[in-house]
Parts: structure tokens; C-alpha cells; sequence
């Protein structure tokens, strides 16, 4: 029985998993983006996410938690200085996995692991938020009905005088 064992072993010692999962890591947050199997990019999905929590909060403490997961300077730099203020506002969900389809070799299912705010592609595509309308149709049927009766009287007293 496996219960209450969630974490994805990925058929890996734990010392070749979490050095797997510290080179994706870095690799994902220097690059914005990396295609890799669906498995590896579920496990770095939980693996990264409380990492960019830890960057919201740039102090000295966090850095040094954050550099202990990815051991690398320059990742742990891109993170707190281009990410985190980009996801100051974002409450969490700072990854896209994305099926990509099966590998060629031996049919491992696919997936690109990508920054939410970083893709620009689907930045650029989305619409512009629209302002939301105050009034229903019905609503503004009535004003529009209302607004010649208001003018009718204007116009007559214009012409009394």
C-alpha cells in the first residue's frame, strides 16, 4: 500500500531526484520555459511553486532558503529580481504545464512547463479587459425611451419664447 506517499519518486535515489529537480528548477527559471515529460513537470510544479512564494519576500532569509533548493546563483538572482515582482499580485499558480504530445524514442508523454505571466504569446492575445458594463439592455431601453420625452418640453419652451 502506498499511503500518504504523494511525492512522485520519478525511479530516482532521493539525492539524483532533488538534483534533478534543482537543474529543472533553474533551467525553467533562467529560460522562462522547458519541455520535459509530464511526470518530471508535475513534480517541478511542486517542487518550484513554494520557491517563487519564498521570492515574494526579498530578504536576506529567503535567499539563502531558496539558494539551499536551487544552488545556483544566477537562478537564485533571475528569480527575486525579474520574477517575483512580476507575481507580487498572483496568489499562487505560477506554472503551465501544457501536453505536448509523446516523444519519438519511446513515447513518453510530453509537456511544456512555462511561467504563467511570462508567456507573451498569450499575453499578447488576450483581450484587454473590457470595463463592465453598469446598466442591462432593459435598462438602457428605458433611459433611451425617457431621454426624447426629457428633450420634447425643451424644445417647446425654446419655441414659446
Amino acid at each position: 500500500m502506498r499511503h500518504n506517499k504523494a511525492i512522485n519518486h520519478l525511479g530516482r535515489k532521493s539525492s539524483h531526484r532533488k538534483a534533478l529537480l534543482a537543474n529543472m528548477s533553474c533551467s525553467l527559471i533562467l529560460h522562462k520555459r522547458i519541455n520535459t515529460t509530464v511526470a518530471k513537470a508535475k513534480a517541478l510544479k511542486s517542487y518550484v511553486e513554494p520557491l517563487i512564494t519564498k521570492s515574494k519576500d526579498d530578504s536576506t532569509h529567503s535567499r539563502r532558503v531558496v539558494f539551499s533548493y536551487l544552488k545556483d546563483k544566477t537562478a537564485v538572482a533571475e528569480l527575486f529580481r525579474t520574477i517575483a515582482p512580476k507575481i507580487a499580485d498572483r496568489p499562487g499558480g505560477y506554472l503551465r504545464v501544457l501536453h505536448t504530445g509523446f516523444r519519438q524514442g519511446d513515447a513518453a508523454e510530453m509537456a511544456l512547463v512555462e511561467f504563467v505571466d511570462f508567456n507573451d504569446a498569450a499575453l499578447a492575445s488576450a483581450p484587454a479587459k473590457k470595463e463592465a458594463k453598469k446598466a442591462t439592455r432593459r435598462s438602457r431601453a428605458k433611459k433611451a425611451a425617457e431621454a426624447p420625452v426629457a428633450e420634447a418640453p425643451a424644445a417647446e419652451e425654446a419655441k414659446a419664447e
